[in-house]
């Protein structure tokens, strides 16, 4: 038997042991080994102090429980788990009522590996809706496209490439920073999948104009026959919009909104990573797309992109439902937008600062410089408060409006005042240094605009 080198060494030693380019030939203390990884870490970002992340960073005790107990159930294998299974189809459920989805109707939908996976599935069951009406009139059904603003987050432009669906990106300009009908006639024609709008946009938090969309494809239709459903994006806003907001018509009260997807490790406060995608029925989700598998004495449906995984962020999600139901998510979320309106106009009041989103619907503070200030930018900023520990995004914006630069802050409902006005404080402090002595920050150079857009995150 191989005699352990490292069996007689203390913890303290353990730790300091060189660790190998190859795969290691001994083990260590789990102490030791713990403290290593751990240590690796000391230099990366706090998660509490990533406000250029909507990524949920706290969740009570209880919650923390349940999540660790369900990392070890495969969410796959609703044989063995039935109730865990039994689970996402209740927050399913809720989640088409949440959404005002028809009453008479058989709800479907999925948990998913975050709001990609949702994004993926969605536009997946347009593309096959789409080709299977083409086919059965006798059309081509080789050159899908699908029609998004230019705020579209990097999700759809990775959908597009991988599933072969032509991209039709609507630019933004100065000013404006969402997908509106103003330009739908240039995109759209008998080939669009599907209009994607975007509840709560990365850049700025706004929403597209789903109305003036809606009543341009009913317009659209009317001229030509072709009727082109729309998929709601609402990896923010799907947990922020129907509490604050519940007369807003955003989602299946839109008749031509056939799916929404949401995350819920973002406002649903569930630890990453858990997305939603929940159709308008159960007849939107081509029955091709679902497979059946005889697995461990069962035979399961599937229809994700994904197969094995922890239910862990499903079993979050059922208890934050069940523990702040409507009312408490409503609370968690005004209170959370008034502490980014605060911040918000403690920062415009510096002179400093343009706000770049006149609707402040979700949490998020999206600002831009006022051309008074010359000798530094928005990256300067970013850079500085850096120091004292804080992350905040600096965006150049996508086409046509590179020329603007956005600091954008996700106040997430951990931001209690107190911080808050100790964050106006670090930017104030970092915008009078700058000031004095300058800054020397430049945009990074990025790929083409078909590759690069903001994460999800």
């Amino acid at each position: 038997m191989t005699h352990d080198k490292h069996a007689d060494l203390s913890p303290y030693e353990q730790f300091n042991v060189e660790l190998p380019q190859q795969f290691p030939e001994q083990g260590m203390a789990a102490r030791a080994a713990a403290a290593l990884v751990k240590s690796e870490c000391w230099t990366d970002a706090n998660p509490m102090l990533n406000l250029s992340s909507f990524v949920t960073t706290f969740v009570e005790p209880e919650a923390a429980e349940i999540f660790k107990d369900g990392s070890f159930r495969n969410f796959a294998d609703p044989d063995m788990y039935p109730h865990t299974k039994a689970t996402e189809e209740k927050c399913v459920n809720w989640l088409h009522d949440l959404w005002n989805g028809p009453k008479d109707v058989e709800p479907y939908g999925a948990a998913t590996i975050g709001s990609s996976e949702a994004c993926m599935l969605a536009g997946l069951a347009h593309k096959w809706n789409w080709r299977q009406a083409r086919e059965k009139a006798g059309k081509d059904a080789s050159r899908p496209n699908m029609v998004t603003g230019g705020n579209v987050q990097i999700v759809w432009k990775k959908f597009l490439k991988y599933f072969d669906v032509e991209p039709r990106i609507v630019p933004l300009k100065p000013g404006q920073y969402r997908l509106t009908a103003e330009q739908l006639d240039e995109y759209v024609d008998e080939n669009t999948i599907c209009v994607v709008g975007i509840a709560g946009q990365t850049f700025t938090g706004e929403d597209d104009d789903f109305q003036a969309i809606h009543d341009w494809l009913d317009a659209y239709e009317e001229k030509t026959g072709i009727s082109i459903p729309m998929h709601i994006d609402a990896a923010s806003g799907g947990f922020v919009n129907p509490f604050l907001y519940p007369e807003y018509e955003w989602d299946f009260r839109l008749p031509r909104v056939q799916s929404i997807n949401a995350s819920g490790h973002k406002f649903g406060l569930v630890p990453p990573g858990l997305g939603w995608v929940i159709f308008r029925e159960r007849a939107v989700f081509n029955e091709d797309l679902v497979f059946y598998v005889n697995y461990l004495g069962g035979e399961a449906a599937t229809a994700t992109l994904n197969f094995s995984k922890s239910s862990a962020t499903v079993m979050a999600q059922y208890y934050n439902f069940i523990r702040l139901g409507k009312d408490g998510y409503t609370r968690i979320m005004k209170q959370t937008v008034e502490n980014a309106e605060y911040l918000r106009d403690r920062l415009l009041a510096t002179g400093k600062f343009k706000v770049m989103n006149e609707t402040q619907r979700i949490p998020v503070v999206a600002l831009t410089l006022d051309e008074s200030v010359t000798n530094y930018n928005e990256f300067d900023i970013s850079n500085k408060v850096r120091e004292r520990g804080w992350i905040l995004s600096a965006y150049s914006m996508p086409a046509n409006a590179q020329e603007v630069n956005s600091l954008r802050i996700v106040v997430r409902p951990h931001l209690n005042r107190d911080a808050a006005e100790i964050l106006a404080k670090d930017i104030e402090m970092a915008c009078e240094y700058l000031e004095e002595h300058g800054g020397n920050a430049t945009p990074p150079k990025l790929h083409d605009l078909h590759k690069v857009s903001p994460s999800k995150c």
